[in-house]
C-alpha cells in the first residue's frame, strides 16, 4: 500500500512551501492527504498533481462544493473541524505548514495517534514534533520517520 502523508496548515504566505512539499512527496510516490480546501491545502494538492501524484481531500462540509480542483478523491464528512482528526489519522505522517488553531489541533491529534509530525519553520512549537528548515527537509524527515 502507498504511503500517505497529511499536509496540514493554512496561510497564503505558506503556499509556495506547501506546493513544494506536495510536489516532493508525489515525486517519491507518496499520496498527499489534506483538508481539501484552499491556501496550504490547495497548494499541497496542486504541487502533488504537478508531479503526477495522487491526492485526497477530507472536507468539513456536507458537499464537495468547496473542494479544491487538485483533488483526486474527496471525502465529505459533514463534521466541521472534527474532520481534522480524519485528516491526520489518514496520514502515516504529518507535515504542518503555517496554520492557526486548526493546525495546532491537528498536530495534537497526530501526536496522540502516534503519527510522526514535522513542523516546517516557522511553525507551532509543540513538544514531540520534528522541526524542518526547508520543504525538502520536511519531506525527508517525514519519510525517514516511517523508515522510507
Amino acid at each position: 500500500m502507498a504511503i500517505q502523508v497529511s499536509v496540514v496548515g493554512s496561510g497564503t504566505k505558506h503556499e509556495e512551501n506547501a506546493e513544494t512539499i506536495g510536489r516532493l512527496l508525489a515525486e517519491r510516490g507518496v499520496t498527499v492527504v489534506t483538508g481539501g480546501l484552499g491556501e496550504v491545502m490547495a497548494a499541497a494538492a496542486r504541487g502533488a498533481k504537478s508531479a503526477g501524484g495522487t491526492t485526497i481531500g477530507i472536507l468539513p462540509g456536507e458537499t464537495q462544493t468547496d473542494a479544491n480542483p487538485w483533488l483526486d478523491h474527496v471525502v465529505v464528512t459533514g463534521i466541521g473541524h472534527g474532520r481534522n482528526l480524519a485528516v491526520v489519522a489518514s496520514g502515516d505522517a504529518v507535515i504542518a505548514v503555517g496554520g492557526r488553531y486548526g493546525t495546532l489541533a491537528e498536530i495534537g491529534f497526530a501526536l496522540t495517534l502516534g503519527r510522526p509530525v514535522v513542523v516546517l519553520e516557522p511553525g507551532w512549537q509543540v513538544e514531540g514534533t520534528l522541526r524542518a528548515e526547508t520543504p525538502a527537509e520536511a519531506v525527508e524527515f517525514a519519510l525517514l520517520s516511517l523508515g522510507s
